[in-house]
């Protein structure tokens, strides 16, 4: 597809010859950074040290120089860490990251008892040099550290307390919390239906319709933009962000994050690539920014925008005084930019769990449909969210995907802000700390057989029982919970429901009519999307229709055979 943006940075990476980077200003220039590392590495180590005499939480050996850096693979970390805390047999774990500590929790009692009660002393970022510096992606809520407040106000009490951070926080609150989200519905049903239409006529390609009607939702909402049907410039430009930004934001991708120092490097220095990475990463980044908020200010101009986050909160904006203004145009953009690239994945991978979930286990399934044509009896309709607190099972089928296989099995990054003292081990100033919510979810004490799909576990618990909310915990703890959470919940839960009410989900079949056995791989960073290695276990024979016409919506054409190839 031709990119419908002009002055698009081509990302050619510069070609240099072996004979050029030889010479003696090469070796010189290989000398300098290797000592400059040293040093730094060296020095960060002596800031961190203290005159606490306890000792720190149990890790591997790390070695000289680098720590543990070799110990943090990118690909499937939250297993590896996992496996180094039962290791060591200690749910709290250390890693030295070049000097600078990584603390490890990987039980809901760490979890509450220093990000939920001491949050306080854990709700900043850590300095991601790479997303931040060199890519610029500095708008991103979800990273954005506790910096000084950029002042919005000519009032100084103001500009204090309204940071660039706490100014999108509440801009995307307000906008998205569980009072404000049934607002959204009419956006979040018609994706869902658009869903089952796209399912009816072309089944095999159903992680790309998932893909598309999931971007589609989140941009309606954030812009007011209608996607196109296939091949949209905006569901590729926020994709494409969301790929290189959860790179970035790995925790031992890049070792600039943790020798800063080699931000230094120029890009044709051998090893230096992550450069010509941050300069591509940082074009698409830009692009994502600016082009879809441009394209909201034309059309506002031109007095044919519709409602949305950005239009509303810009509307707001200037109906409101200067002196009472507690956000500006930069604090839109920039929180609309974070809807944009982060919502949609989320959304869709959960869309997607939910499929292997029922192909996986089709008992549940079975369960799910029922409840559904139990409560729609002689209504020809597919489900609303008024029909939600009557659909316990459907709603606990819900929780069981995000728990089961957690889109984001690490958490992003938390940073101590003083030195603490837990289980009488330190926690240092500085100190990285990540819940490891993989390892939460499938605790076997909490979640009993818990690689197991059971809805159940959801049913009839008790709002005091701890394992009650965790279905949430890819969502964030304490005062970084995700504030856009209560959308996300409520879009996949009418699209599970719209499934189920018009579709079957059943294996494929090969040419001896046994069923395909499905095979499944995760795309390595912070999120954990489930892809299928092979789509040919999802042929036309895997989605068909459930035998119901439904008068609402003629357009769905829901019948009771198979639909054909």
């Amino acid at each position: 597809m031709q990119d419908p943006w002009a002055n698009r940075d081509d990302g050619k990476s510069l070609d240099i010859s072996s004979s050029e980077l030889m010479g003696s200003t090469s070796i010189s220039t290989l000398a300098w950074a290797a000592g400059a590392v040293s040093l730094g590495v060296y020095f960060t180590r002596w800031l961190r040290t203290t005159r606490s005499n306890l000792p720190l939480p149990p890790g591997p050996r790390p070695l000289p120089l680098v720590g543990n850096l070799f110990d943090l693979d990118a690909h499937r970390q939250w297993a590896r860490l996992q496996a180094l805390s039962q290791e060591l047999g200690s749910d709290v774990i250390h890693l030295d990251m070049a000097g600078t500590p990584l603390i490890v929790l990987s039980s809901v009692e760490a979890v509450e008892d220093l990000l939920e009660k001491r949050s306080h002393n854990y709700s900043d970022r850590p300095k991601l040099t790479m997303l931040s510096e060199l890519m610029a992606f500095t708008f991103n809520l979800g990273a954005m550290p506790r910096p000084m407040a950029r002042a919005v106000s000519p009032h100084p009490l103001k500009a204090y307390h309204h940071s660039p951070r706490r100014a999108q926080r509440r801009l995307i609150t307000e906008g998205f919390n569980s009072r404000v989200s049934p607002r959204l519905e009419g956006a979040e049903i018609k994706a869902a239906h658009g869903l089952l239409r796209r399912l009816l006529v072309d089944p095999n390609n159903f992680m790309l319709h998932v893909k598309h009607i999931a971007a589609a939702v989140i941009i309606s909402v954030a812009y007011g933009i209608d996607v196109l049907p296939e091949d949209d410039p905006y569901i590729e430009l926020g994709v494409q962000a969301l790929s290189v930004g959860g790179e970035a934001m790995t925790q031992g991708a890049f070792w600039v994050d943790y020798i800063s120092l080699l931000k230094y490097v120029p890009e044709w220095f051998p090893g230096a690539g992550f450069q010509r990475k941050a300069r591509e990463w940082k074009a698409i980044g830009r692009r994502a920014l600016d082009i879809p908020i441009a394209e909201v200010r034309r059309r506002m101009n031109a007095g044919t925008a519709s409602s949305s986050f950005s239009v509303d909160s810009l509307d707001e904006l200037q109906l409101t005084a200067q002196e009472d203004r507690y956000f500006d145009e930069e604090t839109v953009k920039g929180a609309a930019a974070t809807l944009f690239i982060a919502g949609s994945d989320t959304i869709a991978g959960a869309v997607n769990t939910f499929i292997l979930a029922m192909l996986a286990n089709p008992e549940a399934q079975k369960i799910a449909q029922a409840e559904i044509d139990a409560l729609l009896a002689g209504e020809e309709r597919l489900p609303t969210f008024a029909d939600q607190a009557r659909l316990p099972y459907t709603t606990a089928l819900m929780k069981e995907v995000f728990r089961w296989k957690n889109v984001f099995p690490v958490n992003l990054p938390h940073l101590s802000t003083v030195e603490d003292e837990y289980r009488g081990w330190r926690i240092p100033a500085g100190s990285i700390v990540m819940a490891n919510t993989w390892a939460i979810v499938h605790d076997e004490k909490l979640f009993p057989r818990p690689f197991d799909f059971n809805p159940e576990r959801f049913l009839d618990l008790e709002p005091s029982d701890k394992t009650a909310p965790l279905y949430l915990a890819g969502f964030g703890f304490g005062r970084r919970i995700c504030p856009g959470r209560f959308m996300a919940m409520s879009s996949v839960w009418i699209t599970i429901a719209s499934i189920l009410s018009a579709f079957d989900i059943t294996k494929a079949l090969d040419e001896d009519g046994q069923e395909i056995e499905p095979t499944f791989e995760d795309i390595p960073h912070f999120m954990r999307l489930v892809w299928p290695r092979s789509l040919h276990v999802f042929n036309s024979a895997s989605i068909h229709g459930r035998g119901r016409s439904h008068s609402s919506d003629r357009k769905l054409g829901v019948e009771r055979k198979k639909i054909g190839p």
